[in-house]
């Protein structure tokens, strides 16, 4: 059996929807899959008599985690990503099972970083990412009780967009394909991301391989794309045809601040600041040339884009079924 523990959720969705054709599966969330309700179990893994793993259990997948950006207050981050894997850990000493997959995160790098590969030092800038990486270190306090029986893979991967997700990616997706976009900056800016349908394809290979040891892996689709690529990729999908002009990158973070002033004033949250210009002309690349070095992306980058668009603004759908994240 696969145990998977945050199911429900949007990865876990696509990653049950993935396993559920070949293997036995256990979900257990504190909330309700909207997809696989009789796969699951409500428990929430802060309560140690929730984590009552059986011995039939051969991998767990440790999904479950605090990580959107406003998250109050901010012990839930420690609580939930640093104390409730440390329980699980300890259910699975309990158990017997040696096979763990976790998700952690590129945050743990921090921000501004040149490319980083595995071996980058540790410098999370925020709450999420210093969480994960304390997770991190108390799996590999764990896998070292036992190095010669143990299976741990560590993926950290970029922001993960695909269909039905409400992040930030599909938000840019919705700016560019609603026709009324304009660049801000030259769009040379490149940005790393992942497609949900390969992130659940490494897992699952990840599960087959069974490999003994301590493995880590940066995920993100690769080439990654620049501003003006992307811009492009949608053009070509949707048969739009967008301005060519350019918003100089000090006019468009002057007109963030102006949007700063008018959220403060009309206490309200804006779709446009001037962090939110700042992260859209930044880069933010990371190096997964390990993981492409032993596995293979089901998906390219503009497949899973076009994908994603197809199902959110070509044939929209219209179940309600959407997950939110940053």
């Amino acid at each position: 059996m696969v145990y998977i523990i945050g199911g429900s959720g949007f990865v876990g969705s696509f990653l049950i929807k993935e396993l559920i054709i070949k293997e036995k599966i256990q979900n257990l969330d504190k909330n309700q899959s909207p997809f696989f309700p009789e796969k699951t179990i409500i428990g929430n893994i802060l309560n140690k008599q929730d984590l009552n793993l059986g011995s039939d259990i051969k991998s767990l997948v440790l999904l479950a985690a605090e990580h959107r950006d406003d998250v109050s207050p901010t012990s839930l981050y420690y609580d939930v990503n640093v104390k409730g894997t440390k329980n699980v850990l300890e259910a699975m000493d309990k158990a017997g099972i040696k096979n763990l997959i976790f998700t952690s995160s590129v945050a743990i790098y921090g921000l501004n970083k040149v490319n980083p590969d595995e071996t980058h030092i540790q410098d999370p800038f925020n709450h999420y990412g210093r969480s994960k990486w304390e997770a991190e270190l108390a799996i590999k306090e764990w896998y070292e009780n036992d190095p010669e029986n143990k299976s741990v893979t560590i993926i950290r991967p970029t922001v993960i967009f695909g269909e039905r997700n409400r992040g930030n990616v599909y938000n840019l997706l919705k700016q560019i394909s609603s026709g009324r976009f304009m660049m801000i900056g030259k769009g040379q800016n490149k940005k790393s991301m992942a497609y949900v349908g390969n992130i659940v394809a490494l897992i699952k290979d990840r599960l087959e391989k069974n490999e003994l040891g301590y493995h880590v892996f940066n995920y993100a689709d690769k080439p990654d794309f620049s501003m003006t690529e992307l811009v492009n990729v949608i053009e070509n999908k949707m048969s739009l045809k967008l301005p060519k002009n350019q918003i100089p990158y000090w006019l468009g973070m002057l007109g963030g601040y102006g949007f700063d002033i008018l959220a403060f004033l009309t206490r309200k949250k804006l779709s446009i600041s001037s962090v939110r210009v700042k992260k859209f002309c930044a880069t933010t690349q990371f190096n997964a040339d390990k993981v492409h070095s032993v596995f293979k992306a089901p998906y390219t980058l503009e497949e899973g884009l076009n994908k994603t668009l197809e199902h959110e603004f070509i044939h929209p759908q219209k179940d309600d079924i959407l997950f939110f994240s940053e």
